[in-house]
């Protein structure tokens, strides 16, 4: 909820889980200590229910897309799966 309204000047309210994503062939290498590490992502539905839409130092834009547009914008792979898991209606919460 923090992150969202950070990014997006909207407040949001948790509805539910989504799905929870990992993929063993994405690692992180830290070069500060040297770290690898494998992340996962817990992806939350959620409604808006206050503020406006507007950019942040984190967001180069922000604005509401149709469902149906989706498919017309570039994005990361994994992205793209977990909002087509979500857009599909698969049965919830995906996990990966």
């Amino acid at each position: 909820m923090r992150e969202t309204q950070e990014e997006t000047g909207i407040t949001c309210e948790i509805t539910g889980i989504s799905g929870t994503y990992t993929d063993p062939k994405h690692v992180i290498h830290y070069t500060s200590d040297d770290e690898v590490r494998q992340e996962f992502s817990i992806v939350l539905t959620a409604l808006p229910v206050s503020g406006e839409v507007k950019p942040s130092s984190e967001s180069r834009e922000v604005r509401w897309i149709p469902k149906a547009e989706l498919e017309g914008y570039r994005m990361d792979r994994s992205m793209k799966l977990r909002l087509s898991h979500y857009v599909e209606g698969r049965a919830r919460p995906y996990i990966e």
